[in-house]
């Protein structure tokens, strides 16, 4: 369960920065070397957060960390290996089977990409820019977004792969097809009893399966122009998640923290899904490459204090 982060810059003979080492350990729920397989990933982070999203929680399932190494891999996978997206609605339409003698459900998707602050339907990318509205019960709603209703994993394998070719992706420095965007995979069940009972409540779960775009530094990806405005805003909303997490997770200190959602799209898209009724999963890439070091560095950081997060449902 622990990652141990040398510096590669580090010189041993060096006595002056004797006792200052640089070398960094870090504690993690879980931690999965270069061996790890798709399944164990998924099985250790995904896998028992299924049953919460039959039972009526929301789930969020983050991709997080510098370009390259390896989130839209963790999400997506390839047709051979699936990733997360695919192996957790697999599992969704098997347990929803497992009671449908019972319940009526309905499942709906959405697949949209939130790149430099406007939201744009991957399933659809003819419809332009999206609008975030809030429904009277404080909920919030893409206004205008494709949903899909299915319960073939199959179908969604090509619905997502066709979408995943619609994001946002340039060159840099750092990755051939980096990915510029967050892509967010937005799952909703829905189950009634089918015994007519007056005032049988319905059962919402929503899971969100978020493939965050890269979070290296500018000076890593050499950057110029469009290229730099866009990390930006990349790291905008990347900053504005970690102020999420940063007030969540200290909620329980002296001090009673604002929460401030509205800093972006995307944080606002997972209000409901970040405190309160949620269980989330956040899965930090690095690279073990000694040039990204820095960004190794910040990403653990930046995971390790998710890791403090506690809800109130």
């Amino acid at each position: 369960q622990r990652v141990v982060l040398m510096d590669p810059t580090e010189d041993p003979d060096d006595i002056l920065r004797a006792n200052r080492s640089r070398e960094k350990t870090f504690v993690f729920d879980m931690v999965f070397d270069h061996r790890s397989t798709q399944e164990e990933v998924y099985v250790s982070t995904t896998k028992s957060l299924i049953g919460g999203v039959i039972s009526g929680y929301n789930a969020t399932i983050f991709a997080y960390g510098p370009t390259g190494a390896g989130k839209t891999y963790t999400m997506l996978g390839t047709d051979c290996e699936p990733g997360i997206y695919i192996r957790a609605l697999d599992d969704l339409f098997k347990a929803l089977e497992a009671t449908a003698e019972e319940m009526d459900h309905t499942v709906s998707m959405s697949y949209l990409e939130i790149y430099n602050e406007v939201i744009c339907d991957l399933l659809n990318p003819s419809s332009g820019f999206l609008e975030l509205r809030e429904d009277s019960r404080g909920s919030i709603q893409i206004a205008g977004i494709t949903e899909v209703s299915t319960t073939n994993a199959q179908e969604i394998m090509q619905l997502l792969m066709k979408g995943n070719k619609q994001r946002t992706q340039e060159p840099t420095a750092a990755n051939k097809t980096s990915s510029r965007s967050h892509a967010v995979l937005q799952v909703t069940v829905m189950q009634k009893s089918q015994r007519k009972v007056v005032g049988k409540e319905m059962l919402i779960g929503k899971l969100f399966m978020v493939d965050l775009a890269g979070s290296e530094r500018a000076a890593q990806t050499q950057n110029r122009g469009k290229r730099m405005k866009e990390g930006a805003h990349i790291n905008r909303s990347l900053l504005a998640l970690g102020n999420c997490i940063n007030a969540l997770s200290e909620k329980g200190g002296s001090r009673a923290q604002f929460v401030n959602f509205r800093d972006s799209k995307l944080t606002r898209l997972l209000k409901d899904s970040l405190g309160g009724n949620s269980r989330t999963v956040m899965i930090a890439h690095i690279s073990p490459a000694s040039t990204s070091f820095e960004e190794s560095r910040m990403t653990l950081i930046y995971a390790y204090r998710a890791k403090n997060i506690k809800t109130q449902v």
